[in-house]
């Protein structure tokens, strides 16, 4: 189980319906969430994270706040400060495989030669 939550540049309630409804095809989506007031969408279950990014990045500015392994225990409050380091470099790996994977193109332009003709037509 993995969870997700992005940061996503909604502009009213048709947008929120419409990210809603595009990460709901995705296969393996286990629960959707979206807080209207921070415009965050929470994503969990077993889906490919990158894939469901991309998609998003389609049609709206989406960052991602957080990914990794969904909590099944919410109670637990002795070992939060070291998971919570742990987190950080899980995301900070995460994003770097992410920007490593989708790199900015490289753009070549060919510009042809101009000859000059032999015979002018008059």
């Amino acid at each position: 189980m993995k969870k997700l939550v992005v940061k996503l540049d909604l502009h009213d309630d048709r947008d929120r319906s419409k990210a809603m409804r595009v990460v709901s095809g995705f296969e393996g989506i286990g629960s959707l969430s979206m807080d209207p007031k921070d415009s965050k969408l929470t994503v969990s279950g077993d889906f490919d994270p990158v894939k469901v990014v991309n998609k998003l990045r389609k049609s709206w500015h989406t960052e991602i706040v957080s990914v990794g392994p969904a909590k099944e225990d919410d109670g637990k409050k002795d070992g939060g400060k070291k998971e919570e380091g742990k987190k950080d470099d899980q995301v900070a790996n995460l994003v770097k495989a992410y920007q490593a994977y989708h790199s900015t193109p490289v753009t070549y332009y060919y510009v042809p030669q101009e000859e000059t003709p032999d015979c002018v037509i008059c």
